[in-house]
């Protein structure tokens, strides 16, 4: 399938979905030459799903950028490209890979499979509040919506040892098609920051992403 679909939004940002349906061989020949530390990257995946998620993004990359761009990880795993000043989030599942750039603004993106188990995610994520929130209907979707959102935000503020149950809480929602998300994220000193999110759903997964 490869490229989606890209959307550009009000903010300046760019969102753009690759649906993986090629075999490795395919994505690895969209993707020659791959940079060498990506490579030896790959050889250490015995998963063959694993390996295409990371095929996937390389071959989006190559897709938006017209020149060659390298991947890097700061420290706290968030992704940057060295010499762009360009902001970006990567997400991945075993069908779907997201990316969203901004010029400078940060940002976070994460998508997943809404018929994964999210049991875990309601008893080690959710707050109290969040937890009584949850409705029968829909349940698992929510928790889906939950779950991306809090990533999201935990992939903007790229900090290590965040508590997702105790700093980052969502205003009570309803799970529909499409729709916007208010947040905040509580800093270990006390102070807090509101933050807008947007979440989609194609298809069998659900996307939610922030900007600034």
């Amino acid at each position: 399938m490869g490229l989606y679909t890209t959307r550009r939004l009000e903010n300046g940002a760019n969102i753009y979905l690759w649906e993986i349906t090629e075999t490795e061989e395919q994505l690895r020949e969209l993707c020659h030459p791959i940079p060498n530390d990506e490579q030896e990257e790959l050889m250490l995946l015995r998963s063959e799903s694993r390996r295409k998620e990371k095929l996937a993004v390389r071959a989006l990359l190559n897709e938006i950028f017209p020149e060659k761009v390298y991947l890097s990880h700061h420290d706290n795993g968030q992704p940057f490209i060295p010499n762009n000043l360009v902001q970006i989030s990567i997400s991945h599942t075993q069908r779907f890979v997201a990316i969203i750039t901004h010029p400078e603004l940060d940002l976070g993106i994460d998508i997943e499979c809404v018929n994964r188990d999210f049991s875990a995610v309601e008893k080690k994520v959710l707050s109290e509040d969040e937890q009584e929130d949850l409705s029968e209907k829909n349940h698992n979707l929510q928790l889906a919506i939950y779950w991306c959102a809090k990533e999201a935000i935990f992939k903007r503020m790229a900090q290590s040892g965040v508590d997702f149950a105790e700093q980052i809480e969502l205003d009570r929602f309803t799970p529909r098609g499409a729709g916007e998300l208010e947040a905040v994220f509580i800093h270990k000193d006390g102070e807090e920051e509101e933050f807008d999110l947007e979440y989609e759903l194609i298809e069998d997964h659900v996307m939610v992403w922030l900007v600034g």
